[in-house]
């Protein structure tokens, strides 16, 4: 069942993105934000806003690193290059933060494992990664029914960031787009602009 849901081609580059670099993005692993901390994230897209939350303490490397790059843009106008589902018809995730939209690039470094905290499920947003060790870098990934809970806690090596808080009607939506034989959206959907801010106590 976990080779329906490989994430091989799901890891950062070893080159710096040409935008990253254009709009002050970090280069290395950003500094860890306090464990006390929750942010939101709404993801402006083609098909409207989806906007998720992120504790600190869920995954402090993974959640500050995902906290970084939105604050500096780097996901602005970038797509959904993924929509998986499972060998039964059943909805997977939904999959992006590859500036270059091919499923293999990122923000041009990796960051460091940690240990997963939390429950894989609907609405969970989660990092997208190789099978190697520290190889996660931009791309994440939203989780679209309770059953992928399944396959990704045989791996468990995905960091859970957080939930949708607001928009899974448009994850929905995304997950229903037309897709190829490599699961890729035949019209992908795009992130327009993004907003961080903090969370409502």
């Amino acid at each position: 069942m976990l080779v329906v849901f490989t994430l091989s081609a799901c890891s950062g580059t070893s080159t710096p993105s040409p935008s990253s670099n254009a709009k002050g993005c970090p280069t290395s692993q950003p500094a860890v934000l306090s464990a006390d901390a929750s942010n939101d994230i709404a993801f402006n897209t083609t098909l409207g806003t989806i906007v998720v939350r992120l504790p600190v303490k869920n995954s402090p490397i993974a959640v500050s690193n995902l906290i970084a790059l939105a604050g500096c843009h780097f996901y602005d106008n970038v797509i959904f290059h993924r929509i998986a589902y499972m060998e039964d018809g059943t909805p997977f995730v939904i999959q992006g933060g590859d500036p270059t939209g091919t499923g293999s690039g990122g923000p041009g470094y990796f960051i460091k494992d940690e240990p997963v905290i939390g429950t894989y499920r609907r609405g969970v947003i989660a990092m997208a990664r190789s099978s190697q060790p520290n190889s996660q870098g931009s791309q994440f990934f939203i989780v679209l029914d309770d059953a992928a809970a399944v396959p990704l806690e045989s791996a468990r090596t995905y960091a859970i960031l957080g939930e949708v808080v607001s928009g899974m009607d448009v994850v929905d939506t995304i997950a229903r787009l037309p897709r190829d034989s490599q699961d890729r959206p035949i019209d992908p959907p795009k992130i327009i602009s993004t907003t961080v801010s903090p969370s409502a106590p």
